[in-house]
């Protein structure tokens, strides 16, 4: 089926082949005629499936084919999204999509000068991308009027609601208008996203892409067990082994991260680091050695890691398995993309068995355990804590400081991390 069929108008179809786009993906046949009615909309969909162009192409043809361009300088459109890469990424895709209706579309994100941003807002902008955080601050300096807003759209909302954006989404909420239409895009519906649909959208349909599993089919999982000492020597084993071929590698910290980077680069693995201690300018480096290849291994935390555009990402490695079940499914969607094979491996400890079984209800399939010669378990398992999961951690070294981890629950922290994620 060609886009036209879907309603989209022709100036914007026409340039949709020199983008790479000729087909509609799943989420994009079911999303896009329910944009262009008007309805809300509340969209289950995994990372890599063409969702922002879901959102995006509706979006666009509503507000600037379908209606004369108003004369007021304010956006007419607001995505919200969880980082600032991601915030990078889905403005260069709505700009390549607007180009031929003459769209402007400004990114707003923490980490760097807010002078350039204050600046495209006042020379007018169509679309506004932005991370909650340093919307935030614009709304309190008054450099932005979302007043004239009329499409709010939510991209990776399960995200945000984990990063402890829910009090500044509802701080924005004050400021657009209640006639909007809004758009929710998420990995997952677990009840807070649900809850959070309820209370941002009216009678928002439903469309729900998302394998039966969780993840997409294309990716093969797979469990190596090892003890806590050994983890660093099989993460190069296993980066070593063929299919050779870039590597994105997860760890719950920021340290953790710095750690496993160094060591990687100290045994001879070209390896960039990513995570929300980075400079803006050092994490757009990192991305840019990785994606053009100068770097073979991306280390990064979970929340630095979202919206990262790698094409053809053949292997995640989760060093450290997330505390969070629902973040394995973000984790891996990373690879297995557009119907392109992946793989998702897990160093797992004795300590990790109860995160293991809450990663195992999300997935249709067995994770397949694959014990690797050389690396065998010999410690016993931890011992159950009634605590809960969190207390399953692989315990620390005496004398190590506690780190504070990138996950966040009540709402007290949630002003806190916003100015630290932007």
């Amino acid at each position: 089926m060609p886009f036209s069929k879907l309603g989209l108008s022709p100036s914007l179809c026409t340039a949709l082949p020199g983008l790479g786009y000729t087909t509609p993906t799943e989420v994009q046949t079911a999303s896009i005629p329910i944009v262009l009615t008007g309805a809300d909309v509340f969209t289950r969909a995994q990372t890599g499936t063409g969702k922002t162009a879901a959102f995006g192409l509706p979006m666009i043809d509503r507000l600037l084919v379908r209606q004369r361009r108003s004369q007021r300088r304010h956006p007419l459109g607001l995505v919200l999204v969880p980082t600032r890469e991601l915030a990078v990424q889905v403005e260069r895709s709505l700009a390549s999509y607007g180009r031929a209706v003459g769209l402007r579309v400004t990114a707003i994100f923490g980490g760097v000068a807010m002078t350039p941003q204050i600046r495209a807002l006042r020379n007018g902008t169509d679309i506004v991308v932005a991370t909650p955080g340093r919307l935030i601050d614009h709304l309190q300096r008054r450099t932005i009027d979302l007043s004239a807003v009329e499409i709010l759209t939510l991209d990776e909302a399960d995200r945000m609601l984990d990063m402890g954006f829910l009090p500044p989404l509802r701080r924005v909420l004050l400021d657009v208008p209640r006639s909007r239409q809004t758009l929710m895009f998420s990995a997952t519906w677990s009840a807070g996203v649900v809850q959070l649909s309820s209370e941002f959208s009216r009678d928002a349909q439903r469309v729900d892409v998302s394998p039966a599993g969780g993840a997409a089919p294309t990716i093969t999982h797979r469990i190596h067990p090892v003890d806590l000492d050994r983890k660093r020597a099989l993460l190069v084993h296993v980066l070593t082994q063929a299919p050779a071929g870039q590597a994105l590698v997860f760890c719950k910290t920021k340290r953790g991260a710095d750690r496993v980077g160094e060591h990687l680069n100290g045994v001879g693995l070209n390896a960039t680091i990513i995570h929300g201690n980075k400079a803006q300018g050092a994490r757009n480096r990192s991305l840019a050695d990785f994606k053009s290849g100068r770097a073979s291994i991306l280390v990064a935390t979970d929340i630095a890691a979202r919206g990262l555009d790698i094409a053809q990402l053949p292997l995640v490695v989760n060093y450290d398995l997330p505390l969070v079940a629902d973040d394995y499914i973000h984790r891996v969607g990373r690879t297995g993309r557009a119907g392109l094979a992946g793989r998702a491996v897990s160093l797992v400890t004795p300590a990790d068995r109860q995160l293991l079984r809450d990663i195992q209800q999300l997935l249709a399939e067995p994770l397949e355990q694959v014990p690797v010669a050389g690396f065998e378990v010999t410690s016993a398992p931890a011992r159950t804590d009634p605590r809960g999961p969190l207390s399953h951690r692989a315990p620390r070294p005496a004398g190590r400081p506690t780190w504070r981890g990138e996950r966040f629950r009540s709402s007290r922290d949630a002003g806190t991390r916003s100015r630290e994620r932007r």
